[in-house]
C-alpha cells in the first residue's frame, strides 16, 4: 500500500483528480462561490494528512506541473498577438489604469493595516497580494516580509477576485471587454485571468497582459510607497 502511495504518478493523479472533482461539483452545484480550489485544497491535504504522506515529497512529485506553468503563461502571449491592435489602441488606458490599480492595491493593504493596528510584518507581507505569486515572493522577500503569509495572500486574493469580479462587473454594468479583462487581471492575476479567458479573447489578453505591467508597476510603486509612508 505505502509502495501504491510513495510515487509520483499517484501524487499527480492525485492533484488532477482533485481539482475535476472540483470542477464537478462546481457544475453540479452551480453556485459560483464554489470555485474548484475550496474542494481541491482540502481533499488534497486531508489525503496527505491520512496517509502520513509528507508534503515535500507531494511538492516534489508535481514539479511537472509547476514546469508547465511556465508555459502556459507564455501561451497567453498568442492571445496578446492575436488582440495587438485592440490592445495598442487602448494601450494609454491600460498603462494608466494598471498604475492607478497598483497604487490602490498597495496603499489600500498599508493603510487598512495601520487601521487595524497590525504591525509592519503584515504590511510588507501583504502590500503584493496584487501580483502573481512568484513575484508577489521576490517583493515580499526584498521588504524582510514573511515569504508564505505573501503566497496565502495572494491565493487569497485570486480567489476572492475570481468569484466576485464577475459579480460586481455585471453589477455595474461593465460591458468593455479591455475593462473586464483589466479589472480581473489587475486584482485576481492568475486565477483571475483564467475567468476572463472564459469571458473572452478580448478579455484574456488583455488579462494576462495586466499581470505582467502589473507584476513590474508593483515591484516599482511598493518601495516608493514606503518612502513616502514609511512602515
Amino acid at each position: 500500500m505505502e509502495g501504491f502511495i510513495y510515487n509520483v504518478p499517484f501524487m499527480l493523479a492525485l492533484t488532477l483528480g482533485s481539482y475535476l472533482l472540483g470542477v464537478w461539483v462546481k457544475k453540479k452545484s452551480g453556485l459560483s462561490l464554489l470555485h474548484p480550489f475550496l474542494i481541491c485544497i482540502p481533499v488534497i491535504a486531508a489525503v496527505l494528512k491520512f496517509t502520513g504522506v509528507p508534503v515535500g515529497f507531494y511538492m516534489e512529485s508535481n514539479r511537472m506541473l509547476d514546469f508547465l506553468l511556465g508555459p502556459s503563461v507564455v501561451s497567453l502571449g498568442l492571445l496578446m498577438y492575436d488582440h495587438l491592435e485592440t490592445i495598442r489602441k487602448h494601450l494609454l488606458s491600460i498603462l494608466v489604469s494598471v498604475f492607478t490599480g497598483s497604487l490602490v492595491g498597495v496603499g489600500s493593504v498599508y493603510f487598512l493595516c495601520r487601521f487595524f493596528g497590525l504591525d509592519e510584518l503584515f504590511i510588507k507581507s501583504m502590500e503584493a497580494k496584487s501580483v502573481t505569486t512568484p513575484i508577489a515572493m521576490d517583493i515580499t522577500a526584498s521588504l524582510g516580509g514573511n515569504v508564505s503569509l505573501a503566497a496565502v495572500t495572494v491565493i487569497l486574493c485570486g480567489f476572492i477576485g475570481t468569484v466576485f469580479g464577475p459579480m460586481i462587473i455585471r453589477m455595474f454594468h461593465i460591458d468593455t471587454p479591455v475593462a473586464k479583462g483589466l479589472a480581473l487581471g489587475c486584482c485576481s492575476h492568475g486565477l483571475g485571468t483564467s475567468k476572463a479567458i472564459e469571458m473572452g479573447a478580448v478579455e484574456g489578453a488583455v488579462s494576462g497582459l495586466a499581470i505582467a505591467l502589473m507584476g513590474i508597476m508593483t515591484a516599482i510603486v511598493v518601495p516608493l510607497f514606503n518612502m513616502i509612508f514609511p512602515i
